[in-house]
């Protein structure tokens, strides 16, 4: 993976003054450096520039960017995993490679095909694709790798963070009234396609766009369309093994060494146990905190902690694992380079400690297997089956915003109208739901949910993920985000996905040959949190001076009474208030990330 930024402009002639146009370039690509320390490249011409920082994973020695053939030219963030296939028919219709990178094999399909020659493609990208005349940027499917632009008087600019667009000249950082409703109302998930800051947008996923002196234009290359599903319970269980086991497989093309990220759950062990069987010794991380040996608290969310089943992994496959932990102080001082990594605050410690980690897996491996988006896929979470959640009228993983909206001052309150903010927002969503002819009442309802989840859960976790490893120059992969598996599962009913009421027992059935005994069967235990009250004791310390800071941003903003109250009610520090692990610590986490992102 790497980093892409670039502006474009029918209306002036970089070329005329191109020094500062080369140098705006390198202050965008800079502030990117992160997700590509290994090259660079910049390529100006007259109503375009385009810059390109470099994760090397393929064709280490020729594969630089930017890539121009013709009057073609490229700057490519992402993996293809059918490049060969594609290549080889790119070879028989005349076309030749001067590297073995798949960056190559997207521009002469361009070339080849067209526009649309996205809809070929099977993997995570985000790239822009000048051609002489206009500008085409493309998102992957389901939205794996980032891309926001910024259109203003015929002039768009673009880049893989915010970061990069506001190392323009023309771009300055500003939050309105609707930044601060999402995140308010709606973080740290946000609307999809809308950038959060002020006139900056996301490309959503599986989009691609045209800039032209007409102006911007926009596709959908793929959608999910809804259809009954008409296989057998076995033979769905047979096409999900071959899907799932493709995509892994797939994802394993690389010219450095893959590792997996093990979390003794049952997705994170398919794919290590496929992955291990495909490649031998395979590294393997595991994360944990520091003294939770003793401050583990079981809970409905959390059943059991993770070490026990990760260890009945090593007993059965021929990896090289490490056991990593985070102190509580580690964990609270990463806050705040979680937001610079995202631009944006988040999900507070789960973000700060997967900062922490992925810093640490990068130190031996560039690129990492993960079981990311399985539970979005396949109906592993809590609102899939639990009553209370699945007919709740509202997102079903942030059901009220009342604790966090009872923690800002009553103005600001009037002012934001958060519950109408989420409620439109959800509304919006739901009207995009392609219903199915036919279906029962409580199916067209879990339909709804799988499409939220996919749109909205799906996506916090995967910006999550992105912002966190590439901030280390670590390429995560995620292979049950494969579309082919998002496409067949969406149409496959829940008493197939549950079978005999096991939550994922479709998935388990498919894979049961691979685990060991005594995790085919484990609950679904979600990324790991502290529990050690040294870390909320850190956290409300910080709030707490965070109230009295005549510089905070944030704090003429909050009902001081209402949080002082909260920091020292441990009745009111256990409520979860977004997904399943964010409760009260990560409520006051986030509210020191947001004082953060705004002081940015």
């Amino acid at each position: 993976m790497c980093g892409i930024a670039g502006f474009t402009s029918f209306d002036r002639d970089f070329l005329d003054d191109k020094g500062r146009w080369r140098q705006v370039l390198q202050d965008m690509r800079l502030k990117i450096h992160r997700r590509g320390p290994d090259s660079e490249g910049e390529f100006l011409a007259e109503h375009v520039g385009l810059a390109h920082t470099r994760l090397s994973i393929r064709d280490l020695a020729g594969g630089g960017q930017p890539i121009t053939r013709g009057r073609f030219t490229i700057v490519y963030s992402g993996e293809i995993y059918n490049a060969d296939e594609l290549k080889g028919e790119l070879i028989r219709k005349g076309f030749s490679f001067a590297t073995t990178s798949d960056t190559e094999v997207v521009l002469n399909g361009f070339i080849c095909w067209g526009e649309g020659f996205v809809s070929r493609l099977n993997g995570t990208f985000a790239f822009a694709i000048w051609d002489g005349e206009s500008l085409f940027l493309y998102r992957d499917h389901v939205g794996v790798k980032p891309l926001f632009y910024w259109l203003k008087d015929g002039f768009l600019v673009f880049a893989s963070e915010h970061k990069a667009l506001f190392a323009h000249p023309y771009i300055q950082p500003e939050i309105d009234i609707n930044s601060l409703r999402e995140v308010f109302a709606l973080g740290p998930a946000h609307t999809p396609g809308n950038g959060v800051y002020k006139d900056v947008k996301e490309l959503l996923p599986a989009h691609y766009a045209v800039f032209s002196p007409d102006g911007l234009r926009q596709t959908c290359y793929w959608q999910l369309e809804s259809r009954p599903h008409e296989e057998s319970y076995d033979a769905t269980v047979e096409r999900v093994r071959e899907l799932v086991r493709d995509a892994i497989e797939r994802q394993l093309v690389s010219d450095v060494p893959i590792c997996s990220l093990l979390s003794g759950g049952v997705d994170s062990s398919i794919i290590t146990a496929v992955a291990a069987k495909k490649l031998g010794v395979l590294n393997t991380f595991s994360f944990d905190f520091k003294d939770n040996d003793k401050h583990f608290c079981a809970n409905a969310f959390q059943p059991e902690r993770d070490r026990p089943f990760v260890e009945k992994m090593l007993a059965q496959y021929p990896l090289r694992h490490s056991f990593l932990e985070c102190a509580e102080e580690e964990l609270a001082q990463l806050l705040y380079p979680a937001v610079e990594a995202k631009d944006l605050p988040g999900m507070a410690d789960i973000d700060s400690s997967l900062l922490y980690f992925c810093a640490k897996v990068a130190q031996e491996n560039k690129v990492a297997l993960t079981g990311e988006c399985a539970d979005e896929i396949f109906g592993g979470y809590p609102w899939f089956y639990r009553e209370d959640l699945l007919n709740a009228d509202s997102f079903p993983w942030s059901r009220s915003i009342e604790t966090r909206e009872m923690l800002l001052s009553r103005e600001f309150r009037q002012e934001l109208k958060l519950e109408e903010y989420a409620d439109a927002a959800y509304r919006q969503a739901l009207a995009e739901v392609p219903p199915l002819h036919g279906e029962n009442p409580l199916e067209a309802r879990r339909r709804q949910i799988s499409y939220l989840n996919l749109h909205w859960f799906m996506q916090t976790l995967l910006t999550r993920m992105d912002r966190a490893s590439m901030y280390s120059g670590l390429e995560a992969r995620v292979p049950f985000a494969d579309p082919r598996i998002v496409e067949y599962l969406w149409n496959v009913p829940w008493e197939m996905k549950c079978r005999g009421g096991v939550v994922k027992g479709l998935l388990r059935d498919a894979f049961k040959e691979l685990l060991p005994t005594g995790l085919l069967m484990r609950k679904k235990s979600p990324y790991p949190k502290t529990y050690n009250p040294n870390f909320t004791r850190i956290l409300s310390e910080s709030l707490l001076n965070l109230l009295g800071d005549s510089t905070s941003p944030l704090a003429p903003l909050l009902d001081k009474d209402a949080v002082t109250k909260f920091v020292t009610s441990e009745q009111e520090l256990g409520k979860p208030w977004f997904g399943q692990l964010m409760a009260g610590p990560q409520l006051m986490g986030y509210l020191l990330q947001v004082d953060w992102w705004m002081r940015l």
